[in-house]
């Protein structure tokens, strides 16, 4: 085995990988080179050029042991506060499959409530007085 196999097979600890639509999340335990472990936690997502050319924009956090503490205090704080204010229920419709710009869903239901309306005031025609 040369050296560059030992740094990397010595690198590589435990990794999980967590994969949601077009990003896939990878958590990876890592060893310095003293023997210590640190996490790393990288980002990719799945971009498609005008061509149709596949490429992925990775963004990577180094997260080292005497941050461990701080770090998921923090990470906890956050999730408690934007489940307490907006539930667990994700709530955004882009998201969703059959999602319409607000703007022109917004214009659709008036174009419907418009009609409604005209259909109403033309059956309460008292056609005695025309």
């Amino acid at each position: 085995m040369d050296e560059k196999e030992n740094i990397k097979e010595r690198n590589e600890i435990c990794s999980r990988t967590l994969k949601t639509g077009s990003r896939t999340y990878f958590f990876d335990a890592r060893e310095t080179r003293a023997g210590d472990y640190y996490l790393t936690i990288t980002e990719s997502k799945k971009n498609f050029s005008e061509t149709g050319e596949v490429t992925y924009k990775k963004h990577k956090i180094y997260l080292y042991k005497e941050d461990f503490s701080k770090f998921q205090s923090i990470l906890d704080d956050m999730i408690r506060f934007i489940i307490n204010e907006k539930g667990r229920e994700v709530i955004s419709e882009r998201h969703q499959k059959d999602f319409k710009n607000h703007t022109t869903y917004n214009q659709e239901l008036k174009e419907v409530q418009k009609k409604t309306s005209e259909v109403k005031n033309f059956t309460n025609i008292n056609f005695e007085d025309i």
